[in-house]
């Protein structure tokens, strides 16, 4: 059956993405319809006030699938240690759902790793396959606003829908199936802070705020690269702040020449980029004064000359 994304509408005035829309039962979304009737699965569950009508011929219901997860976009992955973010890549296909769950810390109190471990559980119990619906509910009641990642928030969701299905369908299992449509998360370059005016010289600090970040944050600082007016820095970029899936970069903008103009500001890690056009200017840097002309210096200020190595004994 044809699977349709969960909802993922955000408001555009709130700093970070919403909880994406969920109905009072947990629902994440409406389950698209099947486009053909090979879309259908059938499943002998028992009747209840709120599933479809049973097929007076066979005694079987018609039951749709529940929405699955929509795409993430895909994590780089540099260093190859299992995150959440990368986990819930592979639980994109519902047939990796034990492979998936077999790399999840068991142990682990962090709720990206909690909400992927539970939705990889619940992957299992609705498609028959083991799993634990009572481990599951438990970890979506325990969850509730403590999932700060967009793919978190995604995955929430859709262990929610799931969970509904289950309490509509009690004892009934079906196939899931990957679905499109609109990714996760939106990941962009949301604003560079060059001190207030839109402006920078060469040398000066800026801060290139992230938004969305569909991947390990800790990975991009070792193996991601900032660009400014199409030029490389030097090094690694540095991390100044980080809170979900936001982080904040420090960098120091480059000498580019032909000032003023407008630069873009790039941020690449493997083949996923964020970039922000016109993102500020860069102006021509402040002219320094000759050394040794005391026109170019303060009223009342001496220019600074050579200091001694030691002072004179008395």
């Amino acid at each position: 059956m044809t699977v349709g994304p969960s909802d993922g509408s955000r408001s555009a005035a709130s700093p970070l993405p919403p909880v994406p829309r969920q109905s009072p039962a947990g629902e994440a979304g409406p389950t698209a319809l099947p486009s053909t009737p090979g879309h259908t699965h059938r499943t002998t569950a028992p009747p209840t006030d709120t599933s479809p009508t049973p097929s007076p011929t066979h005694g079987n219901s018609l039951l749709l699938s529940p929405a699955w997860l929509p795409p993430g976009p895909v994590s780089p992955d540099a260093d190859s240690a299992p995150d959440p973010s990368g986990v819930y890549d592979e639980l994109r296909d519902p047939e990796q759902c034990r492979a998936a769950l077999d790399v999840v810390p068991a142990a682990s109190a962090d709720p990206q790793w909690r909400v992927v471990r539970a939705l990889a559980t619940a992957c299992l119990a609705v498609q028959g396959r083991g799993g634990s619906w009572d481990g599951a509910a438990e970890e979506y009641t325990g969850l509730a606003g403590k999932t700060d990642t967009c793919k978190g928030r995604a995955a929430y969701a859709v262990l929610g829908g799931l969970l509904d299905f289950h309490r509509r369908h009690p004892g009934a299992t079906v196939r899931l199936h990957a679905s499109g449509g609109t990714p996760a998360c939106a990941y962009r370059v949301a604003g560079v802070d060059t001190g207030g005016d839109g402006e920078a010289q060469p040398g000066d600090p800026v801060a290139i705020e992230l938004r969305d970040i569909c991947f390990d944050p800790s990975e991009l600082p070792r193996f991601g690269n900032v660009f400014i007016g199409g030029q490389q820095l030097a090094g690694p970029p540095v991390q100044r702040a980080r809170a979900g899936d936001r982080l904040v970069l420090s960098a120091v903008v480059p000498s580019l020449g032909g000032y003023p103009r407008s630069v873009d500001v790039v941020v690449r890690y493997g083949t996923t980029e964020a970039r922000l056009k016109d993102a500020f200017t860069v102006v021509a840097p402040a002219a320094l004064p000759s050394p040794g002309v005391p026109s170019g210096s303060p009223q009342g200020v001496l220019p600074l000359g050579p200091l001694p190595a030691h002072l004179p004994g008395p």
